[in-house]
């Protein structure tokens, strides 16, 4: 395997890192504009009106406690995961992202930085022609 062939494919080299770099910078500027708020976790339906966090609790604590009595039982892991899993979802579902006010101009460069990197990261990995000329063909 040679470092000329990304991906297993002919050349790319230079456009793949050229792609990862322009893409990096084009993320790290786009997200930089970005602020994550967290909100108040209410799920209506899921605790009535108000907060309702504590309800998640119930099979985290119930699977906890159950794998404290018995460490092997598949209901104290099948509770502890989806109780673990329910409270992530509930941060997630719960968050304000908001886009910082910057210019068209500035955010025209983020987003051309980003798509152009992501363009060049799967062209290649394409197979590209080789820059060698090709031998005439043998007229016999």
């Amino acid at each position: 395997m040679s470092i000329r062939n990304v991906g297993g494919t002919p050349g790319g080299t230079g456009t793949f890192l050229l792609g990862i770099i322009l893409a990096a910078i084009g993320g790290y500027l786009l997200f930089n504009q970005v602020h994550v708020y967290g909100g108040y976790w209410r799920w209506s339906g899921v605790g009535g009106y108000g907060t309702s966090f504590g309800i998640t609790l119930i099979p985290l604590l119930l699977g906890i406690g159950i794998l404290f009595v018995n460490g092997k039982s598949l209901a104290g892991r099948a509770l502890t995961g989806l109780g673990a899993l329910v409270i992530l979802v509930g941060i997630i579902a719960n968050l304000d992202i908001h886009f910082q006010q910057t210019s068209l101009f500035n955010t025209l460069v983020m987003l051309v930085l980003l798509v152009a990197g992501i363009g060049l990261v799967v062209r290649s990995v394409m197979p590209m022609p080789s820059r060698l000329p090709e031998p005439p063909p043998d007229d016999k």
